[in-house]
């Protein structure tokens, strides 16, 4: 049984299993660029997937999976968008109803009932898996997805620096006061990779994804290096796991992918029923 079918379903999910949210406790980490290849290395591993591009400040998706900007969702009789098709896996992102240049200069609650328009509103066709790419941070919208739909688990990604990873804590630590389950921790950029020489140095230093999952009782889920590939194939609109399907990158997330699928499927044995919300006036 489904996520959303053991919470009485969501009109828009119906077609969804299991829901996993990709996040991060601050911007420049490479969220987005590793939640588009684990959505990928999810479908080359044999389960229909989708992504659903919840940054709504900054949008992306699109432009990685290499939609052409301008192009639009059409929509089903009951006024449904019906996702995009991009390498094989579903893509919705509000990228897809504004202009490259339109700015979000929303507040909160505005962004927030976007969200939730994109959630309800798609069309998602029989999905094993749905990933969130969600904005950095611990805001509004974050609160909305843990409200509004019932997330198999969350994947928190970092780098080893000790100021990213003292927001990787704040994710973590987020979404288990919305007992959301961390089903781990993706170290990127752990170790840069000379182009040149293949000299390997850790210049965001070493280890510190190993310590978080260890102090926060979770798993070190895959560790990227820093490859000035991985930026050019996701610029290009072909990321990593698609352009170089048996590269040394490629692999590193279809064994991320394959935890995570091991990781949801003992969380829907256990019958996990979803967020429950407090809020709490101190």
């Amino acid at each position: 049984m489904s996520a959303v079918q053991q919470m009485g379903g969501r009109p828009g999910l119906d077609g969804v299993k299991q829901i996993i949210a990709v996040a991060s406790g601050k911007g420049g980490v490479g969220k987005s660029t590793t939640a588009v290849n684990l959505a990928l290395a999810l479908a080359a591993e044999g389960y229909r997937t989708g992504i659903l591009d919840a940054d709504i400040y900054g949008p992306s998706q699109g432009m990685m999976l290499g939609i052409p900007s301008g192009t639009r969702p059409q929509a089903d009789e009951d006024k449904h968008f019906l996702p995009l098709k991009a390498h094989g896996i579903q893509v919705m992102s509000m990228s897809f109803l504004v202009t490259d240049s339109t700015p979000m200069v929303w507040r909160g609650p505005m962004a927030a009932g976007a969200l939730q328009q994109l959630l309800m509103q798609t069309r998602w066709d029989n999905l094993d898996y749905l990933i969130v790419d969600m904005p950095p941070g611990t805001g509004d919208i974050q609160l909305t997805l843990s409200q509004k739909v019932p997330v198999t688990g969350a994947v928190i990604v970092t780098t080893p620096q000790d100021i990213a990873l003292l927001d990787c804590k704040k994710g973590i630590e987020m979404f288990r006061k919305v007992d959301i389950p961390v089903l781990g921790v993706i170290e990127n950029m752990s170790l840069h990779i000379c182009s040149n020489c293949g000299h390997e140095e850790a210049i965001f230093g070493a280890g510190g994804g190993e310590r978080i999952a260890r102090d926060y009782e979770t798993e070190l889920l895959g560790q990227l290096p820093l490859v000035i590939e991985i930026r050019e194939q996701t610029d290009s609109g072909i990321p990593s796991v698609v352009a170089d399907p048996e590269g040394r990158v490629a692999q590193i997330y279809r064994g991320i992918a394959r935890k995570a699928v091991e990781l949801t499927k003992k969380i829907a044995e256990a019958g996990n029923q979803g967020p429950s919300i407090a809020v709490l006036n101190d």
